[in-house]
């Protein structure tokens, strides 16, 4: 029998925590760039923030290892370096442009909902196999995800895709209502 047919939800669940691990790590070595690049002040706010999380996730993480009996270990993740490449391609194509804010919170939203998509997941192997402080870890950071992806999503509809779009002022949207 191969190594693999013994793999189980618990060996799936400590792959995924390095894999958020790895992520998070990388999150929080790309997101100066973002935050230096970013024109809104309550986006660069809203990074800023995310920022700070994100360094208290990884310490979340940690503890999540440390309650499995395991050491804190990151596996690389092909997933959020494709998302984080693709995050600077964007942002050497429209930073300083109209569109620079909506191309960072377009690439932010990414990173987001892969998070979103794996700390969901965690959670639910964690509740499964009754180790509930971790199910909880798992959780929070997942609200804070949620949280940012939300706020991302209010900044962009309120302020930088209107920008991008040319920045339409009262006069313009009356004309474009008759």
């Amino acid at each position: 029998m191969a190594d693999s047919d013994m793999m189980g939800l618990e060996d799936l669940l400590k792959h995924g925590l390095k894999d958020m691990y790895y992520a998070e790590t990388k999150i929080q070595k790309s997101l100066p760039k973002m935050i230096k690049a970013a024109q809104d002040p309550d986006l660069v706010a809203a990074l800023e923030t995310h920022l700070e999380e994100t360094a208290d996730q990884i310490a979340r993480l940690e503890e999540a290892f440390d309650l499995m009996g395991e050491k804190a270990k990151a596996e690389k993740c092909d997933a959020m370096d494709g998302i984080l490449a693709e995050g600077d391609s964007l942002l050497k194509d429209f930073g300083g442009s109209p569109a620079g804010d909506s191309a960072i919170i377009f690439s932010c939203q990414a990173v987001e909902h892969y998070e979103i998509a794996r700390y969901g997941s965690l959670r639910a192997y964690a509740s499964l196999l009754g180790m509930d402080d971790v199910a909880e870890i798992m959780d929070g950071i997942l609200a804070q995800e949620e949280a940012t992806d939300e706020k991302l999503s209010d900044l962009a509809e309120s302020s930088a895709n209107p920008a991008a779009a040319g920045g339409m002022d009262d006069d313009e949207d009356e004309d474009e209502e008759a």
